[in-house]
């Protein structure tokens, strides 16, 4: 599983962070294993030096093998607690997606007709 961090130009960027998401994605996905391919974390000051709540936004996108990928972001007042956010949204999204893909109905079978001649 690949994990890739960016950070805008307001928040810090350092190793300790990053170490930080990637054992919180790991620990959370770890059941997904195969299924999910790559992480790609993305956290930003929507408001810069301005202040104001709930102005750190971690947005995070998955790709999950053989789907379409799937996003989710949270906004909140520090930055634990926007990425804490987005991997709750993130986790529900993607178990709605393999549940989905694991609960596929199969297709009626067609009715015979019998004709009665």
């Amino acid at each position: 599983m690949n994990i890739e961090i960016r950070t805008d130009k307001n928040i810090q960027n350092s190793e300790r962070l990053i170490n930080y998401v990637r054992a919180e994605l790991t620990s959370k996905f770890q059941r997904y294993g195969e299924k999910i391919t790559h992480f790609s974390v993305h956290l930003s000051d929507e408001n810069a030096a301005k202040g104001g709540d709930d102005d750190l936004r971690c947005l995070i996108e998955a790709r999950p093998a053989g789907f379409k990928p799937v996003t989710a972001a949270h906004k909140a007042g520090n930055v634990d607690a926007a990425i804490h956010g987005a991997i709750d949204r993130l986790k529900h999204g993607l178990e709605h997606l393999f549940e989905k893909k694991e609960n596929v109905r199969a297709p009626k079978p067609a009715l015979a007709v019998e004709d009665d001649i």
